[in-house]
């Protein structure tokens, strides 16, 4: 059958600005999405009570959704009807894959095959350096997403059977929390959430497990497959990423313990020493971009809240369902402080020499992260007339994807809720991606003027 020329002419235009601005290209497929699900949420069926919801609470809630953050501004389990909450976990699957990961499984479907464009625009989603690996990488993604949270929801099926849900509502909620978990989306599909089973193992570590494995990144959890029998061949991507994402969850977890162990208003009140190691622990893996809490967040402690502030701003890995910085990055970062300490030249790490252009990446990574986090507490401190702490901590958490919240983010003002919208999908899209996709050309120069070293510290 042939093509229509139009089409052919929309096909030839879409794979040129593929090909040149693959950044703008994925940014302008996010946003439309984005704008997809505001429209669906805008329906009256989208509302438990059928009344239309104000654009920005379904903005928000869409750009959370697709953005897997999880920060609401009303109440997930009460205000959506059963269709809205569809929406809500439909999106959230969606920008788990990722876009163009997703438009990449299409053409797979239609064509058999993954062509150049689809590969360039998967590779640019997944921060995969070898266009020929994309393949792979996409059917593990799909794989390992739909696996993981088969098994996650079939451990909490049973759980909720036990404490009187029917059939219907069991399922329901162990798909939901088990796509929420895995993809570090932090919504639920109750009122009260998980703060119930605060002391529940079997409800709590299946989402504890999703939520980290799912901040690991698709690239770890391919490598880890392909080589599960031999560690020394792992590559140096995934030796970063599952050695500072333990050492986080660690440091993490003694942080919170010292902290909060005698608060009478979270973990202090709990039963018994397991149940506070519980706690603990759930308190400490969340903060990589999962954003569920067993304990209220707002009654944490400041230094608490300054420790998790740190956790979620460095967030989980790349290519991952996390957000932030990206472990890997604040990884660099230190080698390189370790290097310059030691007068090294190299940076180097786990036998392999790291270059020189992933530090200039890491420093630009961070200093746009900090920057973006800077400019939006500051409009927030001017708008919502909250303290600092509190605006720090919901900032921080919109743009590493989070969805932690010390309570104030139903009652911002519209403008604060455009702010953190637009800083959701910043976080979402990647900092570079940003970057990149508003420079105006790639510089390439031929002539370098000479070397000069200025004064430092």
């Amino acid at each position: 059958m042939e093509i229509p020329r139009p089409l052919l002419v929309a096909r030839e235009w879409v794979d040129d600005i593929a090909r040149r601005y693959p950044a703008r290209l994925a940014i302008s497929v996010f946003a439309t999405v984005v704008g997809i699900f505001t429209a669906l949420l805008q329906l009256p069926q989208a509302t438990a009570d059928g009344v239309r919801a104000p654009f920005v609470d379904s903005l928000f809630t869409a750009t959370s959704a697709v953005c897997i953050t999880g920060l609401v501004t009303v109440d997930t389990g009460t205000y959506w009807s059963g269709f809205g909450q569809a929406v809500i976990i439909t999106g959230i699957k969606i920008g788990g894959l990722g876009i163009m990961t997703l438009a990449s499984l299409l053409g797979m479907a239609v064509s058999r095959r993954i062509g150049l464009t689809q590969r360039l625009l998967t590779a640019s989603e997944t921060k995969t350096a070898q266009l020929g690996e994309v393949g792979s990488l996409v059917r593990v993604v799909i794989v390992a997403s739909v696996s993981i949270e088969a098994v996650i929801a079939l451990v909490l099926l049973p759980r909720f059977l036990t404490l009187g849900e029917s059939l219907g509502d069991a399922l329901w909620y162990s798909v939901f929390y088990a796509i929420s978990a895995f993809n570090n989306a932090g919504f639920v599909p109750t009122a009260e959430g998980l703060t119930p089973y605060v002391a529940d193992w079997w409800m709590s570590m299946p989402i504890i497990l999703g939520v980290f494995i799912g901040s690991l990144g698709f690239p770890v959890i391919l490598n880890v497959a392909r080589r599960r029998t031999d560690v020394s061949r792992w590559s140096l991507h995934t030796k970063l990423t599952l050695t500072t994402s333990s050492l986080l969850v660690v440091l993490g977890m003694v942080g919170i313990a010292i902290f909060e162990w005698g608060n009478e208003r979270t973990i202090g009140a709990l039963d018994g020493g397991p149940t506070k190691v519980l706690a603990t622990l759930f308190a400490a893996v969340m903060p990589r971009s999962g954003g569920f809490n067993t304990v209220d967040t707002g009654e944490m402690g400041e230094a608490t809240w300054l420790l998790i502030d740190a956790l979620m701003f460095v967030g989980g890995g790349s290519a991952s369902t996390a957000g932030g910085l990206r472990v890997t990055t604040l990884a660099v970062l230190i080698l390189a402080i370790v290097a310059e300490a030691r007068g090294d030249s190299d940076i180097e790490a786990f036998g392999r020499r790291i270059p020189r252009d992933t530090l200039r990446l890491s420093i630009a990574v961070a200093f746009i992260g900090a920057t973006a986090v800077l400019i939006s507490s500051i409009i927030l401190l001017e708008v919502t007339g909250l303290s600092l702490d509190v605006v720090l901590f919901e900032t921080i958490s919109a743009f590493a994807t989070v969805g932690l919240s010390t309570g104030i983010t139903p009652d911002l003002p519209d403008a604060g809720k455009y702010v953190i919208t637009a800083l959701m999908f910043i976080g979402r899209t990647g900092t570079m991606t940003v970057a990149a996709a508003l420079a105006l050309r790639d510089r390439r120069r031929v002539i370098r003027y000479p070397e000069e070293r200025p004064i430092i510290g």
